[in-house]
């Protein structure tokens, strides 16, 4: 049974933070198809994002404002009166953040600081799930699968930055604790993936423009091994979380990857060199490796808590979750289908538990 009876009874809607960006299109897209009510508060929509492709421009009713402009944020949740939050709103790129460091703390861990203050503030509030990732781990390349009471540790200035927002996450628990308010539960999620992603310097998303532009494609770290996993599995998987929160389960923090482990940065790039698009499309460029110290080599995580206490299993592997990402660009790219069409296509495949091929 999908999730949502619980969230479509609760007297306001589904506040969805960062609802432009490409984890946010598909989750209001998977919202729709439950019948949740959502509202949406981000930044506009960038060039050639899915939200941009998929003409999302006031499909529910939504605010293009700064997360960090707290008044705007609290006049948007005053209007709406969510019952529920999610927030993704943030500065999700690990180059972007070497480049404007102090912008990535300010959006991802001030920004948060805003909406739980903000939260706490209203009693139509009453449950919140902050979106942070797998790279807030200690991370020392043995290839062990982090668990959520292991140390946390950012080098970087993005997992950096996502470590802080963890510890405004303990913060506004332990006020809950001692003062009463929502219940708030971080979400640690690994490489997310799917069609439509268009950001840069991303594995996928730079091969797409290497296919459409004709270029050659700067591969970062090919031997890298990350928790790939589709983005409709840590969608739904949020939702059970969240539901789980309002039921009263105890949770502070939970892993959300794969169920295996060893897919690579090549290993992407080989079954793209092999996948009927490039085959169907024209300008393929050499493949030219570049690797870089920016980033850890090796993150697994381990989901072990997530399957015993919420009964929450990914339903793709990671190799589906990368052939149907090229199979979205295929059929949107040389067969016509809508952007909208092609992620509802996969939210049912997903919904209706059929095998993915």
């Amino acid at each position: 049974m999908p999730p949502g009876q619980h969230l479509r009874e609760l007297p306001g809607p589904l506040l969805l933070t960062g609802h432009t960006g490409f984890k946010g299109t598909w989750m209001t897209f998977l919202l729709e198809h439950l019948n949740i009510p959502v509202v949406g508060y981000s930044l506009p929509a960038e060039k050639d994002s899915l939200f941009e492709r998929a003409e999302r421009t006031g499909a529910i009713p939504e605010e293009f404002s700064d997360i960090r402009d707290r008044g705007a944020l609290e006049k948007f949740i005053d209007l709406h009166k969510p019952s529920t939050i999610i927030h993704m709103a943030a500065q999700p790129l690990v180059l972007k953040s070497y480049e404007s460091p102090r912008e990535t703390f300010d959006v991802n861990v001030m920004g948060t600081v805003n909406v739980l203050d903000i939260a706490f503030r209203k009693d139509f509030v009453k449950a919140i799930i902050v979106v942070t990732t797998d790279k807030v781990y200690r991370n020392d390349n043995s290839g062990r699968a982090f668990v959520e009471t292991d140390p946390l540790e950012g080098k970087d200035p993005y997992s950096a930055s996502k470590v802080g927002t963890e510890s405004v996450v303990a913060a506004w628990q332990q006020i809950a604790k001692v003062a009463g308010g929502p219940k708030v539960v971080s979400v640690r999620a690994g490489n997310v993936i799917g069609g439509g992603d268009f950001a840069e310097n991303r594995i996928i998303p730079d091969l797409i423009r290497g296919v459409i532009n004709g270029i050659p494609v700067e591969i970062r770290n090919p031997e890298s091994i990350r928790p790939w996993q589709h983005v409709i599995d840590p969608l739904f998987a949020y939702l059970v979380v969240l539901e789980s929160a309002l039921n009263g389960v105890e949770i502070n923090a939970i892993n959300l990857g794969p169920l295996e482990v060893g897919i690579s940065v090549q290993d992407i790039v080989n079954i793209f060199m092999s996948h009927p698009l490039v085959s169907e499309l024209e300008g393929v460029q050499p493949i030219v490796q570049n690797s870089n110290v920016f980033e850890a080599k090796n993150l697994v995580l381990n989901s072990s808590k997530a399957n015993e206490l919420l009964r929450i299993h990914p339903r793709f592997t990671s190799k589906q979750a990368i052939n149907m990402t090229f199979d979205w660009w295929e059929r949107v790219m040389t067969k016509d289908i809508e952007p909208y069409g092609a992620c509802i296509e996969d939210i049912e495949l997903y919904l209706g538990e059929k095998l993915y091929e």
